[in-house]
């Protein structure tokens, strides 16, 4: 009788540590899925900037822009104002 007692406690001690275990690792899982559902907010609102950028890219707009910054051609009636120093 006194060693059912015995392994009745021994088991009960087991099954609490166990348990203060399981709970720490379920706040720190659940720490990490918040971490994890904010980056997937972060990166499907960069998903959502770069199918933008990429529908303007398509635009005779950005043509247009590329064409003057970057290859400095203008429109055969444009006039172009520079400043000077």
């Amino acid at each position: 009788m006194m060693i059912a007692f015995l392994a009745i406690s021994i088991m009960t001690g087991v099954v609490g540590v166990n348990s203060i275990s399981l709970k720490q690792k379920e706040r720190a899982y659940a720490a990490r899925e918040q971490e994890l559902l904010q980056l997937i907010s972060v990166e499907e609102a960069r998903a959502k900037e770069l199918e933008e950028f990429a529908t303007y890219t398509k635009t005779k707009k950005y043509a247009e822009e590329v064409a003057k910054d970057k290859l400095g051609l203008v429109y055969e009636n444009e006039i172009i104002f520079q400043e000077t120093d």
